[in-house]
């Protein structure tokens, strides 16, 4: 065999080896030195500062995720969720509405509850509402906006966040969507997969007391915690570049039209689009005082809030395809229909 033979071989070998994710993060941020320096540097800062913000969320996520399974309370959890899955639902989605977290710093929180075994249901429920309405956006928004369109939003995290619970639960007991999470990230630790202590039925609240469970504790919070930061860092990383390049100003832009034909066009440029948030508030409030139909504002904020880019490459990394994509679709359904019916009480109001 030849030595070009044999370097191919290695090269492979290396490839086969090779984390796709962090290949992926890194050829971008070579691709970026390469052919735009500057944007090189703003990409790396915009995905240094997103992740230390986001990271006091992860580690509270993954340390939870892993004392519930060390402990096994993991087990308990589920039961006790199982049992009253309406109210399960109706929980969630308060929890959501009213929680501080973003689109993509809900995913690390979302991941330990699959984790523990809460069901896909209750979990979806508080999925969908959490990034749509937090405290301190219902403040900026009844300062900037008219008060009643704040409500609105509010209202509508509630809506998609039962509609969403409603639907998953339908399909949990048509027997779909089952074992929700991918499985890379079931194998990356033992969440899903078993292999817990033998005794795991018996809850143990000071696990730290058997090597057993303290192994089994630091193993799963560093693989999860392993998993989740290479896929939010490559999500951080494509968000800076729509931040650049798809300014919010230009998509807010492009949804100054009335009436009951400006909704469909808002949620189909919000679904794909990243605009943030807090950026948004006075963009659309530009917009509404120019003409834009309310009903099509809310159904932007909604729709770009649940499933921007980088939000939907999160879910991706943790969820199954089928998973991923009732997540999809449950936003795009759930945004269309809360921007036709706030529009339908304007009309008639």
């Amino acid at each position: 065999m030849t030595a070009f033979s044999y370097a191919a071989r290695g090269l492979g070998d290396v490839l086969r080896r090779l984390d796709r994710v962090w290949a992926t993060t890194a050829l971008l941020f070579l691709g970026l030195v390469i052919a735009v320096p500057s944007q090189a540097g703003a990409s790396f800062v915009f995905t240094l500062e997103s992740f230390l913000w986001i990271l006091p969320f992860l580690l509270i996520s993954v340390l939870l995720a892993a004392w519930l399974k060390a402990s096994g309370a993991d087990q308990l959890v589920a039961l006790a969720v199982s049992r009253k899955p309406l109210a399960a639902i109706l929980i969630a989605t308060l929890a959501g509405a009213f929680s501080p977290f973003c689109s993509c710093g809900v995913v690390p929180v979302v991941a330990s509850l699959l984790a523990a075994g809460v069901p896909l249901s209750a979990v979806m429920a508080f999925w969908l509402s959490s990034p749509i309405m937090d405290p301190e956006m219902f403040v900026l928004m009844a300062a900037q906006l008219p008060f009643s369109f704040t409500l609105a939003k509010v209202a509508a995290a509630l809506i998609i966040g039962l509609l969403a619970g409603g639907a998953v639960l339908v399909l949990e007991r048509m027997g779909y969507l089952s074992n929700p999470l991918r499985a890379d990230f079931a194998a990356c630790g033992t969440s899903c997969g078993g292999g817990g202590p033998s005794d795991v039925r018996r809850p143990r609240w000071r696990f730290w007391h058997q090597a057993e469970r303290r192994s089994l504790f630091a193993t799963e919070a560093r693989d999860v915690s392993l998993f989740l930061t290479k896929w939010l860092l490559l999500a951080f990383a494509l968000e800076s570049l729509m931040v650049a390049w798809l300014p919010g100003e230009l998509v807010a832009q492009t949804l100054g039209g009335e009436g009951w034909q400006a909704v469909p066009l808002a949620v189909a440029v919000g679904v794909p689009a990243y605009l943030n948030g807090y950026a948004a508030i006075p963009l659309i409030g530009e917009l509404m005082d120019n003409g834009m139909a309310w009903g099509a504002a809310l159904a932007f904020m909604v729709a770009g809030g649940v499933t921007s880019l980088p939000a939907s490459m999160a879910v991706y990394a943790v969820a199954r395809r089928a998973v991923f994509t009732w997540y999809l679709l449950i936003a795009l359904v759930g945004s269309l229909l809360i921007g036709f019916g706030y529009q339908a009480l304007l009309v008639l109001s």
